[in-house]
């Protein structure tokens, strides 16, 4: 996000390893609203890191969400300031370029947080207990700068976004004329407002009576949810310019920038209450809110395409999500059952912000003489384009058919970028599933040769079980004939066992009769 021409240069720069966006969550008071309604609270604090929510009181059933720093409905606004911001304030005098954002119903704080209220007692708002993170961010910065006797010079600007146009919101006009978005095509992620007010201050009050200015200028309108409703997303911006002398004696300027951003209210647009033109408002606001969560979404599943350029609010924020920019993010909620929808919506938006990662740059020192002569060259660029078109020599255009046209080439090479980022992704998906084609062709391959070996072997076996059943059946009938000629054994013994015993028979008769035989004789020769 930027808001003038950047001067910076890709070389001479320090990119930082990666780091993950910071989530913070605040939860508010019940308010008084909410109370008569009989709503009972659904959030726990439990301790600095975690938050649980109950749809009903002692409810077994809880959804627990961890972050780098939970908020209670007690906490203070010096507090969120110390959390969040302070770290910030010292990255952007180092040279960085860091983002906060609110996010969250409307009604839930976002502004007071961002803001702060004034005290009835005018307490000045570096004193003011209410002072919300701008203010205080500011008071830092002027306290940081002129302790270290720095020589500096400080601009601030503040951008409405409403309906999906721009609006200068310290413009000394009060026709609120509409702000054109260029990319920046020396700073990728960037883009250039074309001519927003940077104002310079000089002092803590110069920035809060600013800050107020501004303030009052918002788009305003009552809702269900919030009876003075922030309609818009607001960027207050600080660009600090720090100069540094060189032990050669060169003059050095470096450069810091800290975008606060307060984003219009979340919740959708039945419950918010709006109707007709305000409806249509409601819309714009959520498809811009909607474009930003596809965008978290497309970042953190690290998707070839992540639709910045779907709305302005997304193209002003491209460089603090996923770009190069120290980004934390405050989600606001409501502890009340009436909001439960919401309040869940508001942290699941913010917990899959947590993965995002971005890759820090320090900004390049700027070297006086090479930021003079840079200068000196645009000068004489504009010089001679200006001599052509009074002269008629060469090719001049009206101002919004040249703008017309540098669009049109911006959208034609984003369109190019995004269809080679296509294409490449196309490609390795594509080298991808060829890897996988030849694995299973391999496979297929291992499992035919393997197919054929068991083809093989299954031949054999059938042949070997051929074999096996003729033997069986040779065997079978040796068998049977064995059994045969057993048979005719054993009767053919029984017949010869009966004639035997026939003969013995017989035997023992002629015995008998031969004994008798020769007793008889014997008693004749003795007679």
């Amino acid at each position: 996000m930027a808001t003038s021409p950047s001067t910076s240069r890709k070389n001479g720069r320090k990119i930082g390893s990666s780091q993950n966006i910071k989530v913070f969550v605040r939860c508010r008071p019940m308010n008084s609203s909410e109370k008569s309604s009989k709503s009972f609270s659904i959030v726990e604090c439990q301790n600095h890191k975690e938050i649980t929510i109950r749809e009903r009181p002692m409810d077994k059933f809880a959804k627990t969400f961890t972050f780098d720093r939970v908020f209670g409905p007690e906490s203070k606004q010096i507090d969120v300031y110390k959390s969040v911001a302070k770290n910030s304030v010292e990255e952007v005098l180092s040279g960085f370029n860091c983002t906060i954002f609110a996010y969250g119903q409307t009604g839930t704080g976002k502004t007071f947080t961002m803001e702060g209220e004034r005290t009835p007692d005018n307490t000045s708002w570096d004193e003011d207990p209410l002072a919300g993170v701008i203010p205080r961010c500011v008071t830092h910065l002027f306290d940081e700068l002129r302790m270290q006797k720095l020589e500096f010079s400080m601009r601030v600007s503040f951008l409405e976004l409403y309906n999906e146009e721009l609006f200068d919101l310290l413009s000394p006009h009060d026709d609120m004329s509409k702000l054109r978005l260029y990319e920046d095509s020396s700073r990728k992620g960037s883009c250039i407002i074309q001519g927003l007010e940077e104002v310079l201050v000089r002092s803590k009050s110069d920035v809060y009576s600013v800050l107020e200015k501004g303030s009052n200028k918002r788009q305003t309108a009552a809702t269900l949810m919030n009876a003075h409703s922030s309609r818009s997303h607001t960027v207050f911006t600080v660009t600090i310019h720090i100069k540094e002398n060189t032990l050669d004696g060169d003059e050095l300027l470096k450069t810091g920038k800290l975008h606060l951003v307060d984003l219009a209210g979340s919740e959708n647009i039945g419950r918010s209450g709006a109707v007709d033109k305000r409806a249509r408002e409601a819309g714009n606001i959520n498809m811009s809110l909607l474009t930003l969560g596809r965008v978290i979404t497309s970042l953190v599943e690290k998707a070839p395409h992540v639709p910045y350029r779907e709305s302005k609010l997304t193209r002003l924020l491209q460089d603090a999500l996923g770009g190069r920019t120290k980004t934390s993010v405050i989600a606001t909620i409501s502890p009340a059952s009436v909001n439960l929808e919401e309040t869940l919506s508001t942290l699941d938006y913010a917990h899959r912000a947590k993965n995002i990662q971005n890759k820090p740059e320090v900004n390049q020192k700027l070297n006086k003489k090479e930021l003079i002569g840079e200068y000196s060259e645009e000068i004489e660029r504009l010089r001679r384009d200006l001599m052509a078109m009074r002269e008629k020599n060469g090719v001049y255009l009206a101002n919004e058919n040249y703008q017309d046209m540098v669009n049109t080439m911006e959208l034609q090479a984003q369109e190019i970028t995004e269809k080679i980022a296509h294409i490449r992704a196309l490609e390795e998906d594509m080298e991808k599933k060829m890897e996988i084609f030849a694995e299973i062709n391999q496979r297929l391959e291992d499992t035919s040769n393997e197919l054929k070996k068991t083809k093989m072997k299954l031949d054999t076996t059938k042949n070997t079980l051929a074999c096996t059943q003729k033997l069986l059946h040779y065997t079978a009938q040796e068998r049977e004939e064995q059994k045969y000629l057993v048979s005719a054994h054993v009767k053919t013994e029984e017949i010869l066992k009966t004639q035997g015993q026939a003969l013995v028979n017989v035997a023992d008769t002629t015995t008998t009769h031969l004994a008798k035989l020769h007793d008889k004789l014997e008693r004749k020769k003795s007679g």
